[in-house]
């Protein structure tokens, strides 16, 4: 006499994953970061050699259409660094207009525009027509902002600031020879050049 084993049910009750994968899905989106569209987007030149730019400690000068725009990392820098250059330039700058400048990303304006900027929103701010920072010899506006960038960092963080140049490769060599001729002028001798990662030739 043949005994049937009673067959056990195969499904598997997936409320437990989905849920799991929702709150996963929730968090990442959540703490997700959208990038900023860059003030002024370059085509930096191509290179083999691959190395991450520093987190913090960094300032970048971007490069194109013969105009120099300027970063530095960290809130609290940026904001030291912007009370530095208000006192140089007897330029004023409220507690909102420093917040502002804190959480902006590059800039290409001089100091005397800098608060026509801030003024507008941040979704507006990519339609002003930025004419760069002054980097002539009359009018060294540029050198200034480095200069007082490296102050702040090594006040605020105790450490040299980091620069990095982001030119285009279109870009013609007179301005990018200024910017190293300027960044020499204060020491810095060492600087990191921004180039889009291509892969090695066989």
């Amino acid at each position: 006499m043949a005994i049937k084993m009673k067959k056990k049910s195969t499904s598997t009750d997936m409320t437990a994953m989905c849920d799991v994968a929702f709150l996963l899905l929730t968090f990442f989106i959540l703490t997700a970061t959208a990038k900023v569209p860059e003030v002024m987007p370059v085509d930096t030149p191509a290179s083999t050699v691959q190395t991450k730019l520093p987190e913090k400690d960094l300032a970048t000068l971007t490069v194109g259409n013969g105009k120099v725009f300027f970063d530095v990392k960290g809130k609290d820098v940026r904001k030291r660094t912007l009370e530095l250059m208000s006192n140089k330039y007897g330029v004023k700058f409220s507690d909102d207009d420093q917040n502002k400048f804190a959480s902006m990303e590059s800039f290409g304006v001089p100091i005397q525009s800098l608060k026509q900027v801030l003024d507008a929103k941040p979704s507006e701010r990519k339609n002003i027509i930025q004419p760069g920072i002054p980097k002539d010899s009359l009018d060294n506006q540029l050198a200034e902002w480095i200069q007082n960038a490296r102050l702040a960092n090594i006040e605020l963080q105790d450490k040299e600031l980091e620069i990095a140049i982001k030119g285009d490769a279109k870009e013609e060599y007179p301005v990018i020879k200024r910017v190293m001729d300027i960044l020499q002028d204060q020491k810095i001798n060492n600087f990191s050049l921004v180039t889009g990662l291509r892969g090695k030739e066989k």
